[in-house]
């Protein structure tokens, strides 16, 4: 892409952005939302998480599926999980999950 393309892209992108997050704020009344679409966006960011980390977890850096078990990331999403239901805290959430692959991937050469 040249450089007046880019800059045209990302002005494009802008204004795009602008133009659907602004969009409800220019209403004067608030907008009805239909009981069925309430409970599926009350859903969303966890499917949205799902289908991030799920990939990152499962797969290798080309596609593939895991083909062992001796992956650091198994153990410390495990980890992860059960300090989330134990706790209930997101930074120890992360922290226990972080901890766990360090100590395997520096430690175990995992």
């Amino acid at each position: 892409m040249s450089t007046f393309e880019q800059v045209l892209a990302i002005l494009g992108l802008a204004a795009v952005t602008v133009f659907t997050r602004g969009f409800f704020f220019i209403s004067e009344r608030e907008w009805p939302i239909p009981q069925w679409l309430r409970e599926g966006l009350r859903h969303a960011p966890l499917a949205a998480l799902v289908a991030i980390i799920a990939p990152s977890v499962l797969m290798d850096p080309q596609g593939q599926w895991l083909q062992t078990w001796q992956d650091a990331r198994l153990p410390a999403v495990a980890v992860a999980v059960l300090w989330f239901f134990w706790r209930r805290d997101v930074l120890g959430t992360i922290l226990s999950g972080t901890a766990v692959m360090l100590v395997l991937r520096v430690g175990l050469g995992w």
